[in-house]
């Protein structure tokens, strides 16, 4: 029971650390007016700011797969396993943001999550 919470826990901890990154991200670029107000502005992200928020995405994913390995007792199964719950969010994302963006904004998040997820997983096995 205490590695299934072991890695329980370092899946959660690799998931909160993308989400809360990202989140904190998107906050500070529309308080300081990089990122327009989502609320009073939808669907309005051009190519680039969608572009910038994509790498700094894909930055916080692969640290989040280091984040996993780096707390679990099964890197290897863990990362996987946090590579499918993204993706599987990543889908949902696309089927609910489909009008929010352009299209290949969530598509390309959903597909670049888990490799995304396993390169973070390989560079702290690695290091």
């Amino acid at each position: 029971m205490n590695k299934l919470l072991k890695s329980a826990g370092a899946v959660f901890a690799g998931f909160f650390t993308v989400v809360f990154l990202s989140t904190i991200t998107d906050v500070i670029l529309e308080k300081v007016g990089f990122f327009p107000d989502p609320t009073q502005t939808p669907g309005l992200f051009d190519t680039k700011l969608l572009l910038i928020a994509f790498a700094y995405r894909s930055i916080y994913t692969v640290i989040g797969g280091y984040v996993t390995s780096m707390l679990s007792s099964n890197p290897k199964k863990d990362v996987i396993r946090l590579g499918i719950i993204g993706t599987v969010a990543g889908i949902a994302g696309v089927i609910g943001g489909w009008d929010l963006s352009q299209h290949w904004y969530p598509i390309a998040l959903a597909v670049f999550g888990f490799p995304c997820v396993w390169v973070g997983g390989k560079l702290q096995q690695n290091k």
